[in-house]
């Protein structure tokens, strides 16, 4: 079939994301009211007409298997193909323990015999901690046109230090990989890559042969002069969700009509997780917010981000939250800056304060 396999990366790594991942794995975190981050990477894949999408997990994956189920959210449920869930724990033999993976290579050759059994030509690798609406069948149009080895998606805005760079030669092929630099400059890859099965295979098998382990050390840098690695710019919208500061920063920039408009353009949907809850009921003052289905709203809420099942209650005052699914907020309660994971309580009175460059994080089921 020449068309693409999706391959998504949801594993525990190192992240400043703190509470937000003591119960789950980053993918898996709840963003926009109604989404979860690994849901934009699903959609680009369905949107571009990837049928078939296997998601490496490891550690506390049990949110993310419930989330995902078999798929059928995203048109992924089906007889032959369509969601393959790979948790790493089936593997552990194979790797002689049941630690982190070291690096994407390794993840790949513990799932060595799913990759084996793609049906696809070409592969899509992708992160699920990536909130972007992108056009990957754009991606591998330009990608088998180039005739590249291997083709990198990146942007030129800025970013981290500690993301990878890359310097570009006049025909857009990949000269230089930098990571962790002091000054970043170039282009900042997004790590979503694009190459074919046969390759992706010989790859991983040479580099699990000599114990490497690293995607971007063992192939994207040592490989470079070798291969012909090539890039797709892409200067939309892009967020890589990593630390609470970003993921407060990214989810309020959803209350900016531009920044919805090209998230979730039409053409290509964003798709979620259904769910059967009712109309949200506003007896209160609701100001420049998100609120999702079945939230009760008798205070005062302004530029807030709420989820399935928020209850504010009369005399309660919310401004720049993000309250997760079964928050509620008593009456008399002052809220400025928080983030609740679900079930959080804020008892009568209360008054919790945080910031946009630190926001106050409230940890799951936690009453105050």
């Amino acid at each position: 079939m020449n068309g693409m396999h999706g391959i998504i990366f949801s594993y525990e790594k190192k992240t400043g994301l703190r509470e937000l991942i003591e119960q789950r794995i980053h993918g898996s975190i709840p963003f926009g009211g109604n989404y979860r981050v690994v849901d934009f990477m699903l959609s680009n894949m369905v949107n571009a007409g990837v049928r078939d999408v296997g998601v490496i997990m490891h550690g506390k994956c049990q949110s993310m298997l419930d989330h995902l189920g078999t798929g059928k959210s995203w048109d992924l449920s089906r007889n032959h193909g369509g969601l393959t869930l790979l948790p790493a724990f089936a593997y552990a033999e194979r790797r002689g323990d049941a630690g982190r993976f070291r690096g994407k290579v390794e993840a790949l050759g513990c799932v060595m015999d799913y990759l084996k059994d793609i049906r696809q030509d070409y592969v899509v690798l992708t992160d699920s901690d990536l909130v972007v609406n992108l056009p990957l069948d754009d991606v591998l149009r330009d990608h088998i046109a180039s005739g590249a080895d291997m083709t990198a998606v990146c942007t030129s805005l800025p970013g981290p230090e500690s993301d990878t760079y890359f310097q570009l030669d006049n025909s857009g092929r990949i000269v230089d990989v930098a990571h962790d630099v002091f000054t970043p400059e170039g282009f900042r890859c997004l790590n979503i890559f694009v190459l074919r099965r046969d390759l992706l295979i010989q790859l991983v098998t040479d580099c699990m042969a000599h114990n490497q382990y690293s995607f971007r050390h063992n192939i994207l840098q040592d490989r470079k002069d070798a291969l012909h690695f090539r890039a797709y710019v892409w200067d939309g919208y892009a967020a890589r969700i990593d630390t609470i500061e970003s993921y407060y920063r990214r989810s309020m920039e959803l209350l900016r009509p531009e920044i919805r408009m090209e998230l979730f353009a039409p053409q290509r949907p964003i798709f979620a997780k259904e769910n059967d809850s009712p109309s949200s009921y506003m007896d209160g003052s609701c100001v420049n917010s998100l609120i999702a289905d079945g939230c009760d709203i008798q205070g005062t809420v302004k530029n807030c981000i709420l989820f399935r099942g928020v209850r504010i209650e009369p005399g309660a005052d919310v401004e720049g939250c993000i309250l997760f699914k079964g928050t509620v907020v008593r009456r008399g309660a002052v809220l400025r800056g928080v983030i609740t994971d679900k079930y959080v309580t804020v008892q009568e009175g209360r008054t919790l304060m945080g910031h946009e460059n630190y926001p106050l994080v409230v940890a799951r089921g936690v009453t105050i």
